[in-house]
């Protein structure tokens, strides 16, 4: 026989969020110094996040990173279009990002392209520019 007691287990379980606090990472420099919070912490994410390719590296798991590799070589203007569905499929994986909208492009030359769009966070709204080379 199995002993059925279920006194308390309601009230045991609680979900807790944890901080966004992470160390700041210097794109320009190589280097971590120092500490973010916030949305800073979330903007610092999307750029890890935008940089590595889906189901590439075994460390991370198949929710993180986007898929840009089959892109490659594409036309301008079905890359747009594919990157506004890979961009939101890829962020909106942090529970920290809500939505993921207004998208604009800026041509660069022939095999670069400027994102532009906004992330909507639990700690408020971030602008984010991305340079996609294709």
């Amino acid at each position: 026989m199995i002993p059925i007691n279920n006194a308390g287990l309601s009230n045991a379980i609680q979900i807790k969020k944890f901080t966004s606090n992470s160390y700041k990472l210097n794109e320009k420099k190589d280097q971590i110094k120092g500490y973010v919070d916030k949305i800073e912490a979330v903007k610092q994410t999307v750029y890890k996040i935008l940089r590595t390719e889906r189901y590439i590296y075994e460390i991370y798991d198949w929710s993180y990173g986007i898929e840009l590799n089959d892109l490659f070589g594409k036309e301008k203007n079905y890359v747009k279009g594919e990157l506004i569905n890979r961009i939101s499929e890829a962020l909106i994986v942090d529970d920290r990002i809500n939505d993921v909208f207004d998208f604009y492009f800026e041509d660069i030359d022939k095999t670069t392209i400027l994102v532009y769009f906004t992330i909507k966070t639990d700690f408020g709204d971030g602008n984010i520019v991305w340079e996609v080379n294709i």
